[in-house]
């Protein structure tokens, strides 16, 4: 990739949140940051920490799947790695490539053994966000009913997106490519999800692991003084998390503040308490991460103590 593509997901990402602020009521915006409450923010930490190591532990099964095995407190540290590089990074998975890359000595096969893993852990955990869209659906029909033009041209925009999304996802899936890898991966995949009751596990680990992501995005908008309802976590929230799945910008940003954006009116609430909401959301997926950087400092540092 050459240079100047590597700056194009960067600069769309700044674009678009100039946009966002552009269109956004700043007082009200300065206003939702105001009624901020610790409690929420501490509670979202907290479970920033759970969704992380419950994620490791899920990696880490489905590592000894394939034949990878990994140790408990090595699987949680690079998952604090990788979940901290995969928001400071173009894309949002320069992290699990990271990941890939630093366990390729973990065993036989270099690297393709565990991004194999990676992959597969990733797969467990979307599938759960897509079953929860599914459970949602019948809720859509309520939100929309009644929605003035311009709160419409917003929810089209944040449908849309999801939809190149899914879209993009099928053309992959049909490519001949990619149904040959797909057919070389079945053995892995019934391995992994299937066999010796995996998909209990899976299903189980996953499902906890996506609530928490939901707990999260509630809590955040809670802490600004928007207390979304119960239907929220099958509607809007899984929805704006999927947005981050689209490769714009550093790890979700931009495209989750404009799907919160366009979502929060439904339940009665301001563009700006959506991007409130998306925003403290960010930062504490952040820094809930941020032990990751203490990691990589102690790495970077321990060459040189040996050698002092």
């Amino acid at each position: 990739m050459s240079p100047r593509a590597r700056c194009l997901p960067p600069l769309l990402m700044i674009g678009l949140l100039v946009v966002l602020l552009w269109r956004t009521d700043l007082g009200a915006l300065g206003q939702a940051f105001a009624r901020i409450s610790p409690a929420p923010v501490i509670a979202g930490l907290c479970l920033v920490q759970f969704q992380i190591i419950l994620s490791a532990l899920r990696w880490r099964f489905t590592a000894a799947r394939l034949g990878q095995v990994i140790s408990a407190g090595r699987a949680i540290r690079e998952y604090y790695v990788a979940s901290l590089l995969n928001q400071s990074l173009p894309g949002g998975m320069g992290g699990d490539a990271i990941r890939a890359w630093r366990m390729r000595f973990a065993g036989e096969g270099g690297w393709k053994l565990p991004a194999k893993a990676i992959l597969y852990e990733r797969l467990s955990g979307q599938a759960i966000f897509f079953l929860i869209l599914a459970l949602g659906l019948p809720l859509w029909p309520l939100l929309i009913a009644g929605q003035s033009p311009l709160r419409m041209q917003w929810l089209v925009i944040a449908i849309g997106s999801a939809g190149l999304l899914l879209i993009f996802g099928v053309w992959w899936l049909s490519r001949g490519s990619a149904r040959t890898t797909l057919q070389n991966l079945s053995n892995d995949a019934a391995e992994v999800f299937l066999r010796r009751h995996a998909w209990l596990v899976q299903s189980g680990v996953s499902l906890v692991v996506v609530a928490a992501y939901v707990a999260v995005f509630l809590l955040s908008s809670f802490a600004i003084g928007a207390s979304l309802p119960w239907q929220a976590a099958l509607t809007i929230i899984p929805l704006c998390l999927l947005s981050m799945l689209i490769p714009v910008g550093l790890g979700g940003w931009g495209t989750r503040e404009a799907a919160a954006m366009a979502l929060w009116p439904l339940f009665g609430f301001s563009a700006a308490d959506g991007l409130a909401a998306s925003l403290l959301y960010g930062a504490l997926s952040f820094l809930g991460a941020t032990p990751g950087l203490l990691i990589l400092v102690a790495e970077a540092l321990r060459p040189r103590r040996r050698a002092e």
